[in-house]
């Protein structure tokens, strides 16, 4: 089956010519979003307050969605990680604002450290309608 490397552009960080991931990829009608992080592209750093962060890391999915032609109702399961699991409220509270119809299965995973000091990173597949 063909696969579809979708690739959003984005700032570099220092000394790197090029990440060793895509965005995502797309297989027949599946789409498998690689992990996103709620990082301000300015400073590559995460919003001091987690509602933010959770706001900026699923407008980050729904970007990558939106490149394949997809939107996040089209996702049929997410992987939420989390160092401090004391945070899932304040992502509840954004994450259902990104749905419209019934959610898709998800995960909320007490993690270690993540990239960046980041609170969340989001991964999830999709599937076409």
């Amino acid at each position: 089956m063909k696969r579809e490397h979708i690739v959003l552009p984005r700032q570099l960080p220092p000394g790197m010519t090029r990440l060793p991931f895509s965005d995502a990829v797309r297989v027949g009608d599946t789409l498998y979003v690689a992990g996103r992080l709620g990082v301000d592209r300015a400073t590559g750093k995460p919003p001091s307050d987690p509602a933010d962060e959770a706001r900026a890391v699923m407008n980050d999915v729904r970007a990558v969605l939106a490149a394949a032609g997809m939107t996040p109702d089209d996702l049929v399961n997410v992987t939420v990680f989390a160092p401090d699991v004391g945070h899932f409220a304040a992502f509840n509270e954004v994450y259902v604002t990104y749905f419209s119809g019934p959610f898709p299965a998800r995960a909320f995973i007490g993690s270690g450290p993540l990239l960046f000091g980041c609170r969340f990173e989001v991964t999830g597949i999709a599937v076409a309608r």
